[in-house]
């Protein structure tokens, strides 16, 4: 595993994304396997891993905070706040002090910390990014020693300028993958002037950058992948990068025959990591052989130019006009 900085912190260039480990938008994952992916995570040399208040209501945290009082080594683990839907600090109204207030308090809680490494903002509306209240929110729960550092997950390259306007942002946390290329461009060089990291996340497009999906895969009702396939539930991005499946399937095809051999996973998130700013990469495991995958992807050497060349072209002449969702 090889590693980069954030604000001086070590961290694990791949690491863990753990919306799956909630058990509510990917099927069930139950306590047992929950660990094992987490500890065989850290035995590949992870250390950072994120999660969110709203994955399994609080599942996703616990298991973690369950898990972390039985390794020795420090994890950087990382939350969200600003989605949850119940009455006191309910989406999208409500971004009061005192709402964030109990939503760190409660992660506080679910991990079993006194103080949150990094605590994001959850893709809230960009109207409140603009009021630029939650970000004085955040500066006084900082103050307080609540949070650490702070930071904002985001759904759009206009979003993320926002953001980046704010004094003491730490990370951006971005959808950037081979479905969903031109970020780079309209974000990178920005973050990078100011100091800010960036996390990546949905780097494999819900799985379809595996090269596993045929045209014919079926998903759970549950799974997001069914019922949100189109982003009828949350921001179509969130889904597959916002690629119609069936087209993702045959783009994934094409994609997969310009890279270096079939291990299409391992060097999408390398694609990923070719960008020295990244600064990591969360792919989500709802197997132990799916982290074994996706951490190789830090061994392997950066892709040619040719390769890259050729994976842009694909992307600017058919791909990228086929996104849905605001982006």
């Amino acid at each position: 595993m090889q590693y980069r900085l954030l604000k001086g912190h070590r961290i694990s260039e791949v690491g863990l994304g753990t919306w799956q480990l909630g058990s509510a938008d990917w099927g069930i994952v139950h306590e047992e396997e929950a660990f094992s992916i987490l500890q065989q995570f850290v035995n590949k040399g992870g250390n950072f891993i994120d999660t969110a208040d709203v994955y399994g209501m609080g599942i996703s945290e616990h298991l973690i905070g369950k898990f972390r009082k039985t390794v020795d080594q420090e994890l950087i683990i990382a939350t969200k706040l600003g989605r949850r839907h119940d009455k006191e600090n309910g989406w999208p109204q409500n971004f009061t002090y005192d709402a964030m207030r109990r939503q760190v308090e409660d992660s506080l809680k679910n991990l079993g910390q006194s103080q949150l490494f990094l605590e994001q903002l959850h893709c809230i509306p960009t109207e409140e990014l603009r009021k630029g209240k939650v970000f004085d929110h955040f500066r006084q729960l900082q103050q307080e020693g609540l949070i650490r550092y702070w930071g904002a997950s985001v759904e759009t390259s206009e979003e993320a300028l926002i953001c980046l306007e704010q004094e003491g942002l730490a990370s951006l946390q971005i959808i950037f993958n081979l479905f969903r290329q031109h970020v780079a461009e309209e974000v990178f060089a920005r973050a990078k002037d100011k100091g800010v990291g960036l996390i990546v996340r949905v780097p494999l497009a819900s799985g379809l950058l595996t090269g596993k999906f045929s045209e014919n895969t079926a998903f759970a009702t549950s799974d997001h992948r069914h019922y949100n396939a189109k982003g009828e539930a949350f921001n179509a991005g969130e889904t597959f990068s916002g690629i119609d499946f069936q087209e993702g399937v045959r783009f994934a095809r094409e994609m997969a025959g310009l890279l270096p051999d079939n291990r299409m996973a391992q060097w999408a998130i390398r694609w990923i990591l070719d960008h020295p700013e990244v600064t990591t990469v969360i792919p989500g495991a709802t197997k132990v052989a799916q982290v074994d995958s996706n951490t190789e992807a830090s061994s392997l050497p950066p892709l040619s130019p040719e390769v890259h060349h050729q994976l842009r072209d694909l992307y600017d002449q058919q791909i990228k006009e086929k996104i849905r969702g605001h982006y």
